[in-house]
């Protein structure tokens, strides 16, 4: 054996006790679990956990994974496989026109580095690109809103008949290509433009090819409900598994609210909905700060979108949308501009803004906070991040008990001051919910972040602590494992975890970074 693990706490990612035994590894599987194993290198882990390497089922590394291949946020905190194409919106499958509305949508989340190789158009193109070697795997969402725009482009309208048998045929190679399933971004253009029905003829080909939808719903605060409901109907129609994108309730009129989401779930499970979540252990929320337009807004194109935001009438209907009633791509909830943190610009002469909220920097400035909030918008050509203040403590530790829970960073890993998930989600989990608070127990929560999701990816060799399995482990200490990023300092390592290997590979060796990139592209069908 390469490597052996010796006198392990082995937590297998069942949700069974922990086991002491040795581990051994041998050309990227697991080889053989026992006692007195031998191999090329012994180490010795007595009084820590060995466990599957976790996966991050929301993860918004699409271009960071190639562009900073060794992937330090994610590895150093334990992941080894994360799903990527998430909220409808990403840079496969697309044309040159596509590519370059993306590139300028998604700057805020992703950034867009200069010298950038672009060199692939469809989905199985991306996966090869993948393959060329990153940190981790990688598992793709084929995304609802990039295959609309592609198709229907920026109208809000529904599809003609011959459009929409583009979008499913297009959906349906992409599923051959190796998509493990549909995302959708329904606060997010143009893929909010999509109706129920819309969306269940695109499921009817997800579920007929044995992959799942990933919704980021339409509302997360005044609609939260009934968006969830509207979920479970699509999943329901089309016969698709389920699995809702960062399943949080949000913004004030959500107080204490999880509960009647965890019953309208648990009513359509044990009807016999297929259905899975996914949560990160914080209160904020981020986004890019245009998102938080109304959704006519964009009709068109961002050049559009910055044309309306320049004019004068226009801006008052937009502050009367977003401050008055809500809009659509702020949850239906008037905006409270104190919860607006800006985390991230494009310019130089925007830098002071980041770390404080638009209302405060307005005030600075002395100009009402929708001035601020159009003017950044139209000079940062909506390239900007955003943090949103507008979770609940009671909502985040209810949701991730339910029993189809599982873990997902939703992490950007861009910008001034990115949101601290991106690099402490994992460890979170595990310090502060399970070793600080014990709202999840130890074998519990390795279960919700390694062989539950696996089991939703349908992963038939990942997951688990199994003989044969591929070794994707990771060891950490019970007693030290913890977050340390935080929204002042976000791009700081986790503590306690000394050593994390993909597909057998070290990528986190006694506590070092190896900068191996042992991962690749996971399939549906060949995984």
């Amino acid at each position: 054996m390469d490597i052996v693990f010796r006198g392990a706490t082995v937590v297998d990612g069942t949700g069974a006790p922990g086991q002491i035994a040795d581990v051994g590894v041998a050309e990227g599987r697991i080889a053989e679990i026992g006692t007195g194993l031998t191999g090329g290198r012994v180490i010795d882990v007595d009084g820590l956990v060995l466990c599957p390497g976790f996966i991050d089922m929301h993860s918004h590394s699409d271009l960071r994974v190639l562009a900073e291949p060794d992937h330090l946020a994610k590895v150093s905190q334990g992941v080894t496989t994360e799903v990527i194409g998430q909220d409808g919106l990403s840079y496969a499958p697309v044309n040159d026109e596509v590519l370059a509305a993306m590139r300028a949508q998604l700057a805020g989340w992703n950034d867009d580095p200069p010298g950038f190789d672009w060199n692939w158009r469809s989905v199985g193109e991306y996966l090869d690109r993948l393959d060329r070697g990153i940190a981790v795997n990688a598992a793709y969402l084929v995304p609802q809103g990039t295959v609309r725009m592609l198709h229907v482009g920026w109208d809000d309208r529904p599809p003609t008949g011959s459009e929409m048998d583009a979008m499913k045929s297009t959906l349906d190679d992409s599923l051959t290509e190796g998509a493990f399933g549909l995302s959708s971004g329904l606060t997010y253009t143009p893929g909010m433009y999509a109706d129920t029905s819309e969306l269940v003829e695109l499921c009817r080909v997800v579920g007929a090819r044995g992959g799942y939808y990933s919704p980021h719903h339409r509302s997360y605060g005044a609609g939260a409900l009934e968006a969830y409901a509207e979920m479970v109907d699509v999943s329901r129609r089309a016969d698709c598994p389920l699995h809702l994108a960062h399943a949080t309730m949000n913004f004030p009129v959500n107080k204490g609210k999880a509960g009647e989401l965890l019953t309208l779930l648990d009513e359509a499970i044990d009807a016999g909905a297929d259905i899975t979540l996914d949560t990160y252990p914080y209160l904020p929320g981020a986004t890019y700060l245009s998102a938080l337009l109304p959704s006519w807004v964009s009709a068109g194109g961002p050049d559009a979108a910055v044309a309306r935001l320049s004019d004068v009438d226009t801006r008052e209907r937009i502050r009367v949308e977003l401050e008055e009633t809500g809009s659509d791509g702020s949850h239906g909830v008037p905006m409270d501009w104190r919860t607006i943190e800006i985390n991230g610009v494009r310019n130089e002469r925007n830098a002071a803004l980041v770390g404080h909220t638009v209302a405060e920097s307005a005030a600075a400035r002395g100009v009402p906070p929708s001035e601020l909030y159009f003017d950044v918008l139209i000079d940062e050509r909506l390239g900007t991040s955003c943090l949103m203040h507008i979770g609940h403590e009671d909502n985040v530790r209810a949701i991730m008990r339910h029993r189809t829970h599982t873990g997902g960073s939703d992490g950007l890993l861009v910008g001034d001051r990115p949101h601290p998930r991106a690099w402490g989600t994992f460890s979170r989990y595990l310090g502060r919910y399970v070793r600080e608070l014990g709202v999840l127990g130890m074998e519990e929560c390795v279960a919700h972040l390694t062989g539950r999701p696996a089991r939703r990816l349908g992963l038939t060799d990942r997951g688990l602590v199994r003989e044969g399995f591929a070794a994707d482990l990771v060891v950490f200490d019970p007693e030290r494992v913890a977050d340390t990023a935080t929204f002042d300092r976000p791009r700081q390592r986790a503590l306690g975890l000394p050593y994390v290997l993909v597909n057998g590979v070290p990528v986190i060796d006694d506590d070092r970074p190896t900068g191996a990139a042992p991962g690749g592209s996971l399939r549906r069908g060949n995984r």
